[in-house]
C-alpha cells in the first residue's frame, strides 16, 4: 500500500494565454469564481492580493456548513505550477503547460490535481468518496476555468 497512487487529476487545454491563467490561479479572489465543487464561496479578508511562495491565505468554506480553512503555497512557479495545502496536508496543484488548441491558436494546457498522499487523514481518504468527489469538481473547475478565461478576452 505505500506505492498506491494517492491522486486524481484532470487536464484541459484552454485557449488563452498561460501567464492570465495562472494570474487567475495565483488570485485567491478569483477562486470562488472557478470553483467547480460548489464548496469555495469567498476569500477571507486580510490575505494577499496575490499568491506566492510560502503565502498563507483563508478561504471561507462550505460543505454542509460554512467553515474556514487556512492554506500554505507549498509550490510554486511563475507562470507553470501553483500547489497549497492545508493543515491535512492534502494539496491542490495545477500545472500549465504551452500548447496549441485544434485551430492551431496558442493555448494552455491546465492540468489540476487533488493529492492526498501527504495528507494526514490519507487512510480516511483512502476509503472515503472525497477523491472521486474532488475529481468531478476538478472537471467542472476546468470548465469553470475555460469559461472565466473566454468571458475576460
Amino acid at each position: 500500500m505505500a506505492n498506491r497512487t494517492r491522486r486524481v487529476s484532470a487536464a484541459r487545454v484552454i485557449a488563452a494565454d498561460r501567464q492570465a491563467i495562472f494570474d487567475v490561479l495565483a488570485d485567491p479572489a478569483q477562486h470562488p469564481l472557478i470553483d467547480g465543487s460548489g464548496t469555495v464561496t469567498d476569500v477571507q479578508p486580510g490575505g494577499p492580493d496575490r499568491l506566492g511562495p510560502g503565502v498563507r491565505f483563508g478561504m471561507d468554506m462550505r460543505i454542509g456548513v460554512p467553515y474556514g480553512i487556512l492554506n500554505t503555497v507549498v509550490e510554486f512557479e511563475e507562470g507553470r505550477l501553483i500547489a497549497w495545502r492545508h493543515f491535512h496536508g492534502h494539496r491542490w496543484r495545477y500545472e500549465l503547460e504551452d500548447t496549441t488548441a485544434d485551430d492551431a491558436r496558442p493555448a494552455t494546457l491546465v492540468t489540476e490535481s487533488f493529492d492526498w498522499s501527504r495528507a494526514r487523514t490519507r487512510f480516511w481518504l483512502d476509503l472515503s468518496s472525497v477523491p472521486r468527489r474532488n475529481l468531478v469538481g476538478i472537471r467542472r473547475t476546468l470548465t469553470r476555468l475555460e469559461r472565466h478565461m473566454a468571458d475576460r478576452s
